[in-house]
């Protein structure tokens, strides 16, 4: 990878921060501007918050000599997803009185605030501590949220994997304080010692680091995707450890060849106890010999490409103090989400909602909030950006399935099979990096989308669409069946062939093309995947067995990632 020899400047900031103070508590109380200063833009990333402007106003507002539209975004930190009632209405009720009055569910189980003005950020933060809610490590160069499988009719697998999300997501967050001084001003703790970081160190990570937990046959974590992934194992109904995964990553720049997306290798095996070893250890390799001198190669995947993948384990074995055992088998179906009822335990249901692109507006949110309100469940989010009213009484489902049949929001939450398994990060206009739209556009090129399939007798067929605002991937487009990653304003790559079950990376089909282009690319790839496909063929499987397009690892290799 490409190196400087000076260290990067924000690893010069991170060592000067007083462990992620800054001088943000002098920024957020001046009123002369709705902004901070630029280094503490890079340190509040660690408090779970990104300070973002309107890019829609800024020709306006430059000529007007104001200053751009500051406002920011806070991304709550929920380990697995899983929300109680109350939790979900507090935020309902804080996105109303200090956000833009949407909420906002993520890829990674987590929720957003977005439209936050500086002034009211303390008192958002405070509303979410008083329900047992932080964003606490929710960004920056640390471990970020931990997700796991949401489905709730696992059997006693999920409650294992949810447990083994949050003991994760605790034991990995910083141990600083600066935190609970910043926002809810908290007083100092008296020891000495109290901003040691015994795993960070006070320079933190390389680069941002995610962590998911599967539970087959469902891969809806997309767990080939992360830096780190556990594969969680049954045997005789009951967890028996993880097969570990390493070096996943979605993140490229255009242009850049020394820039790639990977999926994870599966290493091996390891009993549940070990997992909390095993993380650390992962962690403190990528800590100890991550690129901190240009942070664009800078994470795990690119560690493991420049020490080798047998180094690395050997280095991991020697740190966890544990032997990886050979990979049990496991088997994946498909990496999206089970929409409507299913039955759970104890004469209970589970109803999954479609959330498009995770966005719920105040209609939307009227919606649940009615149902919620007398909800004695609780709520998982999805890493597909829908959620789950889980634990109804049977006698509370045709109640609840009306309501959401009946509701002003009713259309909302319908959509045809390809709606359904599409997704589409923020981009404009408050994300900085956009290059192209993405949430606000991918509905109606959705449906676009549909009306091809229809021609082609397809409208029931699941394929997997994915579009980004840029290279970096937060909606994970290089392993959709479709990816469209944002190259300019109108103009995406198309990508075309991943795995309907997130196992095989997609590969550039078109770059730099236009709407129409688009779908003058795929009416013919449909016309001739409706005419010559397999039985129970997916889109992305029969790209790549008819040479359409060739399985690829970021242009290098083919390797298989589904045993069993």
């Amino acid at each position: 990878m490409a190196n400087t020899e000076l260290p990067d400047d924000i690893e010069q900031l991170k060592a000067e921060s007083r462990f992620l103070r800054g001088t943000l508590d002098i920024g957020i109380e001046d009123p002369v501007t709705g902004a901070i200063a630029e280094p503490d833009t890079k340190l509040i990333k660690f408090h779970g918050i990104y300070q973002q402007d309107d890019r829609d106003e800024r020709r306006v507002r430059r000529q007007a000599l104001l200053e751009p539209l500051y406002s920011f975004m806070l991304r709550v930190r929920i380990p697995g997803g899983v929300l109680q009632p109350q939790q979900w209405l507090a935020m309902d009720e804080l996105a109303r009185r200090y956000g833009n009055g949407t909420l906002r569910l993520t890829t990674r189980q987590a929720v957003q605030f977005h439209g936050v003005f500086k002034e009211d950020l303390r008192a958002l933060v405070r509303g979410l501590e008083a329900t047992g809610l932080d964003s606490i490590a929710a960004c920056g160069d640390v471990n970020r949220n931990v997700i796991c499988s949401p489905n709730p009719v696992a059997g006693q697998l999920h409650p294992d994997v949810q447990r083994w999300a949050v003991m994760l997501s605790e034991r990995l967050l910083p141990q600083g304080n600066a935190y609970e001084e910043t926002w809810l001003n908290k007083e100092r703790p008296s020891s000495a010692d109290r901003d040691v970081e015994p795993l960070y160190g006070k320079t933190y990570l390389p680069r941002k680091f995610k962590i998911a937990i599967a539970v087959p046959p469902l891969n809806d974590v997309d767990v080939f995707a992360h830096d780190l992934g556990f594969i969680a194992i049954e045997e005789a109904g009951r967890l028996a450890g993880f097969n570990i995964t390493v070096g996943g990553g979605m993140g490229a720049s255009h242009d850049d060849p020394e820039t790639f997306p990977r999926l994870a290798d599966v290493i091996g095996f390891c009993p549940g106890n070990d997992a909390l070893a095993v993380a650390e250890a992962v962690i403190s390799i990528q800590r100890d010999h991550g690129n901190r001198r240009a942070r664009k190669y800078a994470r795990l995947k690119y560690t493991i490409e420049t020490l080798g993948l047998d180094r690395f384990i050997r280095e991991l074995e020697w740190r966890a103090r544990t032997t990886i055992e050979i990979a049990r088998p496991f088997r994946f179906e498909h990496n999206g989400d089970r929409y409507g009822w299913t039955q759970g335990a104890n004469d209970r249901w589970n109803l999954m909602l479609f959330i498009e692109n995770g966005r719920l507006d105040s209609v939307a949110l009227d919606a649940l909030r009615d149902v919620i309100e007398q909800h004695d469940g609780d709520l998982r989010l999805t890493p597909n950006q829908n959620v789950i009213i889980a634990g109804v009484a049977s006698a509370d489902r045709a109640r609840i399935a009306k309501h959401f049949e009946t509701s002003a929001a009713a259309q909302r939450f319908k959509a045809s099979p390809l709606r359904r398994h599409s997704m589409a990060c923020v981009a404009l206009p408050t994300c900085a990096l956009a290059m192209a739209e993405s949430e606000r556009y991918l509905p109606a090129l959705i449906d676009k989308f549909d009306a091809l399939l229809a021609k082609h007798k397809l409208s029931e067929t699941a394929i997997t669409v994915r579009m980004t605002g840029c290279p970096n991937g937060c909606a994970r487009p290089y392993i959709a069946e479709i990816g469209m990653i944002g190259k300019a304003p109108g103009r995406y790559n198309l990508h075309l062939g991943g795995a309907f079950d997130g196992s095989r990376l997609n590969r550039l089909y078109r770059e730099n093309i236009t709407e129409d282009e688009i779908l003058q690319a795929l009416d013919p790839l449909l016309e001739h995947y409706a005419d010559k496909r397999e039985a129970t063929e997916t889109f992305g499987n029969f790209l790549v067995r008819t040479g359409i397009v060739h399985a690829v690892l970021h242009g290098r290799e083919v390797r298989t990632h589904v045993a069993g």
